[in-house]
């Protein structure tokens, strides 16, 4: 008796003890990132952390102009607009907004206007709209332009040209420019998709670099100021403790969304592939709580939709047939069908292969409902410029094979990577752990 009433306990303690782990683990929304073990801090250290440690006497004397958005926080989650703000030693006289603005509270192309800040009283200017780079004017008695944002990894996530146009300014201005560095949230070693060809360069692809570059936002100015001859006077505040093997789930740091349609980490996985489906007319899943991992419309068929790309046996993923209804955006309104994008293996999983494949399957599967956007005047859909050329949808609409269509992008790709590596900052090699281990 007696020793059945001890098993009994120790049952009892064992459940109490599952429960305040689950209580606390990173599922149930509280404690520490994902991986990350309890009570430890993460080992990497942003460009805006090391500038406050470190470095912060090069702003001292100077007027500052700051580029950011939302995910301009320290580690501890901190806006860098209120901590210069309120910093002894920092002037900051001006802020600039990149698409979705300052504080990332408009919606995908909205044009957010001239403004004052409220909390800090600065003046806000908006790079995204009728005015794409500085005016003289706007940077009249700026010294020195700061630029830190989130990126994601995508040649088409307009961000990194807001930086482009800016160090331009900052060149034709003699002012200094200086990128904060933060990490490529989907790692820094793979390189994959068409390199842009330079008659198809828009806002969502200026320069020609591939759809999943593999740097950071510090190494991507650099390459954009030598090899596209910007000229700025350009510094770089480089991150501590970031291996270019770490994807964003392994720094330990939060994740804060850089855009209204980027949420999760789950998302910037499938956004280099899923976003072509933004040039055609089937839903990329705007207007849903899971923009770009759902992908449908009113004609497709989930489950024959969902079985057919299951069948192919792309690496990494798994496809479920879901139905939606988009609130905004494609199909407002209306329940669409097709599939939700799992990643199973972040390792193996190559998003712009996956992309081009499902493409490819719904316009075979329903020839006569699905269309690529319409051309403009120059005769260029908004896939062209997504994908960076016109020969991908000509292969697609001429029966081309998806590995047809990989290998022929592939020369272009190996000469970018190996100009590429001129300008890595952050040391690469073997998948390593978490910085912790």
């Amino acid at each position: 008796m007696k020793k059945w009433m001890v098993m009994l306990a120790a049952g009892i303690m064992t459940l109490a003890t599952l429960s305040v782990v689950m209580a606390d683990s990173p599922g149930n929304g509280k404690g520490p990132p994902d991986g990350v073990p309890p009570g430890h801090d993460t080992d990497v250290k942003l460009g805006i952390d090391v500038l406050l440690e470190d470095e912060i006497d090069m702003l001292e004397g100077k007027n500052v102009g700051l580029i950011t958005n939302p995910t301009g926080v320290d580690q501890q989650l901190n806006s860098i607009v209120d901590t210069l703000h309120n910093h002894d030693d920092v002037n900051l006289v001006s802020l600039y907004g990149p698409e979705h603005g300052v504080r990332g509270s408009a919606q995908a192309g909205e044009y957010v206007e001239f403004y004052i800040d409220e909390k800090t009283g600065l003046p806000v200017y908006s790079l995204y709209g009728e005015t794409r780079k500085p005016t003289p004017e706007m940077l009249e008695g700026v010294d020195t332009l700061q630029f830190d944002i989130q990126d994601v990894g995508t040649r088409f996530y307009t961000y990194i040209y807001t930086m482009a146009y800016a160090m331009e300014a900052a060149a034709e201005n003699d002012i200094e420019f200086v990128v904060l560095d933060r990490p490529n949230p989907l790692g820094g070693e793979k390189v994959e998709g068409p390199v842009l060809k330079p008659e198809y360069s828009s806002f969502v692809g200026v320069y020609p670099i591939p759809l999943r570059h593999g740097m950071t936002v510090g190494e991507l100015a650099k390459l954009f100021n030598e090899e596209f001859d910007i000229g700025a006077d350009l510094e770089v505040v480089e991150m501590e403790g970031w291996n270019r093997s770490m994807t964003y789930d392994e720094t330990g740091l939060e994740f804060v969304m850089p855009s209204p349609n980027m949420p999760t980490l789950d998302t910037a996985s499938v956004y280099p592939g899923a976003a072509l489906i933004e040039g055609t007319n089937v839903s990329e899943g705007r207007g849903t709580t899971k923009p770009f991992e759902l992908i449908g419309a009113p004609f497709i068929d989930s489950t024959e939709l969902a079985a057919n790309l299951n069948d192919q046996e792309l690496d990494g993923v798994q496809f479920r047939a879901a139905s939606f209804t988009p609130q905004f955006s494609k199909h407002s309104g209306e329940l669409s069908h097709g599939i939700e994008i799992h990643v199973k293996d972040k390792e193996v999983y190559e998003p712009i292969e996956t992309g081009v494949t499902i493409v490819k399957t719904i316009h075979d599967m329903y020839p006569e409902d699905f269309a690529f956007r319409e051309e403009n005047s120059q005769g260029i859909s908004f896939f062209d410029n997504l994908i960076g050329n016109g020969w991908v949808r000509d292969k697609i609409e001429n029966g081309a094979s998806v590995d047809e269509i990989v290998s022929t992008w592939q020369p272009e790709l190996d000469e970018f990577k190996e100009t590429r590596e001129d300008y890595l900052l952050y040391e690469g090699g073997k998948k390593r752990g978490p910085p912790w281990e």
